[in-house]
């Protein structure tokens, strides 16, 4: 077998012996939402407006036991979702999973990510979360996904960061040395790896740092066999990441949490340092946070193909004539105190509450300021830029 044949078949016995995610079977929809599973909340996220069209078809890359398939069906109403995997034992899990749910607008295929071009036709939307850095060659793995992606199509995708990782690879290391030639065997190298922390001292660095981030994931052994000895794994920093991204051929688009990449987050009370960054490039900017702030364990980004139409809403005329619908990833609505699509708590004023509410899709923004309430256009963009809404040029 050639290399990455070799790791395939090891990480498929790892998720058949422990398949993953091990999130509970509901006979219901999943709670809540992940707004970049929800084709119109990504799509206005990515280009400032909403999606033209709804019934799209989605690949989830790299499945598993169909945690995000199971909500990337409920989310998207009008889609056809398609989830492939490498691991039996993971899709029979992602099977029973949707079917209990009635998540019935999907289709499972075992198939590795380098073979997708086995799949017809083109895909509006890929979704691909923990699976590209424990592929053997994952600039192979995200150019082929990368041929399935069609025009206009957007894909999202989550990748481990090296920084925030550093103790995890540290165990790593130390629980494939103890196994020895029991390498492989990953029940084996889940028993050694918790003798290892019930036996490091309290004040242990690996301990410390198990205990503030992981512990609670990590009583599932499902969590800690995927964390601490699974086969392959690679970890990314800025520069390794744009490498992966620019051998794709997409456009970046952005970091799905924009907030943490802003450099004023960190350096506002020195503008000196800030007017010194100006010269550098997003990247070196980028690079210049995640060493000022080591905690980054993955980044989570869209890429697109071209023609990535974005909206721009900076002309007064635009806006008012543009047509306003809420984001669907809100929670709490309506009230003055609401999550975003983030899950961040936002306080509204009674205008912007009203305002919101006669967002449904049929009245211009002028209409709306002209009918039902008094706002100023400052306070329509703060909610437009907020995500709380989403607009369509009329």
């Amino acid at each position: 077998m050639s290399d990455s044949q070799t790791v395939s078949t090891a990480v498929a016995k790892l998720y058949d012996t422990y398949p993953f995610p091990p999130e509970p079977l509901l006979d219901e929809p999943p709670p809540g939402y992940n707004w970049r599973w929800n084709w119109l909340a990504a799509y206005n996220f990515c280009t400032g407006q909403k999606p033209q069209k709804q019934d799209i078809r989605i690949l989830d890359a790299g499945c598993g036991t169909g945690v995000g398939t199971e909500y990337l069906v409920h989310l998207n109403p009008y889609a056809c979702v398609v989830g492939i995997d490498l691991s039996t034992g993971a899709l029979q899990v992602a099977r029973e999973r949707c079917k209990r749910s009635k998540a019935n607008r999907v289709e499972f295929h075992h198939l590795s990510l380098y073979d997708v071009e086995q799949l017809p036709g083109e895909f509006d939307f890929i979704n691909c979360v923990g699976v590209l850095h424990h592929l053997g060659d994952p600039i192979r793995g995200i150019q082929a996904l990368a041929k399935k992606l069609a025009p206009g199509g957007l894909m999202h995708i989550f990748v481990y960061g090296e920084l925030g990782r550093w103790e995890i690879q540290l165990m790593q290391k130390a629980i494939a040395l103890l196994q020895g030639d029991k390498q492989g065997d990953y029940r084996d190298g889940v028993q050694v790896g918790r003798k290892i922390f019930s036996a490091l001292p309290e004040n242990n660095r690996i301990v410390k740092r198990e205990r503030e981030r992981w512990s609670l994931e990590n009583q599932r052994d499902e969590c800690f066999a995927d964390m601490y000895v699974h086969p392959q794994e690679i970890d990314y920093n800025i520069d390794t990441l744009f490498e992966l991204i620019d051998a794709s051929g997409l456009e970046f688009i952005g970091f799905s949490n924009p907030g943490f990449w802003q450099l004023e987050r960190l350096l506002g009370k020195a503008p000196e340092l800030i007017e010194r960054a100006v010269g550098l490039s997003a990247r070196q900017r980028y690079r210049l946070i995640e060493l000022l702030d080591p905690e980054v364990t993955h980044y989570e980004f869209f890429l697109g193909r071209p023609p990535i139409t974005k909206a721009d809403w900076s002309a007064d005329d635009a806006l008012m004539t543009a047509i306003p619908e809420r984001n669907p990833c809100i929670d709490g609505f309506p009230s003055q105190c609401v999550f975003n699509y983030d899950y961040q708590i936002v306080n509204l004023s009674e205008a912007e509450l009203k305002f919101l509410q006669a967002c449904e899709g049929k009245k211009t923004v002028a209409e709306i300021l002209r009918d039902d309430v008094p706002l100023e256009l400052k306070q329509v963009r703060s909610l437009l830029k907020q995500q709380l809404m989403m607009l369509t040029p009329s």
